[in-house]
């Protein structure tokens, strides 16, 4: 199948915070992950979004403030466990995860997939174990949404085969050793952060995750500015990274972003009584 995406929450923003010449009007970012299902890999994820366990129950007071802060809405119909049981999956189903970066919007809901395994940059995670709390906090990582396990879970996507991702977008690392998906670093966002091109597809396609907000951003002459450039990573690298998201666009690619409020084709359609 092609991946499709489900959204499991919604957080209302101004538009002027995400876009250059935004209105002052709210815009209602979504929280996509992803859901895969391969031939011979199986059922996999990408990213698991946004859970109950950034908002409820036990929790530090950082992320509490952090959950309080973004002010998210969740969606019942777009958690791991409905959205799996519309494809007919049960969260024991999915055998791997892609982790394109830990902040807490992408990997909220690892506790329910204590079987898979872990895609991500095994260097990234040992720093966030060996930071102190404030170091964390600056880069919006909260080890609490860590499984215990999760280090004899990973596989590291650095030791994996590099391949020439389509339309110019640069190397990737093969994460299924068949070119289907590729890992293709897109810096900036956040420490490690990368994409997932899925090369093979009749029209290639990016996920690219936080490269920016909004589609609409990710031209140059409509990326944000200050106050939003002060979450990111590196402000260098993400201009980098978005003018090759729009290079591969307008080479041709379909591209999809994580928090993008636009509907798209490769998203989970949700049922016609969901608000």
């Amino acid at each position: 199948m092609n991946p499709v995406f489900a959204n499991s929450a919604i957080v209302n923003t101004p538009e002027w915070l995400v876009l250059k010449g935004g209105r002052r009007r709210k815009v209602r970012l979504k929280v996509r992950y992803g859901i895969f299902r391969h031939p011979d890999a199986g059922l996999l994820l990408i990213d698991t979004g946004y859970g109950p366990r950034v908002k409820q129950g036990p929790r530090s007071m950082a992320l509490r403030i952090y959950s309080s802060l973004l002010g998210a809405e969740l969606w019942g119909q777009g958690q791991p466990e409905a959205a799996l049981a519309r494809l007919g999956a049960r969260p024991q189903d999915v055998r791997a995860i892609v982790i394109t970066h830990f902040h807490a919007d992408h990997i909220a809901c690892l506790d329910l997939f204590p079987q898979a395994q872990i895609f991500a940059k095994r260097s990234v995670f040992d720093r966030i174990r060996a930071n102190n709390i404030w170091q964390n906090l600056r880069h919006g990582a909260f080890p609490e949404l860590l499984p215990a396990d999760l280090s004899a879970r990973i596989v590291d996507i650095g030791d994996l085969e590099r391949r020439e991702a389509p339309l110019g977008l640069g190397m990737g690392y093969d994460l299924l050793g068949d070119g289907s998906m590729l890992a293709v670093d897109l810096p900036g966002h956040a420490e490690g952060h990368f994409g997932i091109c899925f090369a093979n597809l009749p029209v290639p396609f990016l996920y690219a995750v936080d490269a920016q907000w909004l589609l609409d951003a990710v031209p140059a002459s409509r990326a944000p500015g200050f106050p939003a450039s002060l979450i990111a990573d590196s402000r260098r690298d993400l201009v980098e990274s978005t003018r090759r998201v729009q290079a591969f666009r307008e080479n041709g690619g379909d591209v999809l972003l994580c928090h993008d409020p636009a509907d798209s084709p490769y998203d989970l359609v949700r049922p016609h009584n969901e608000g």
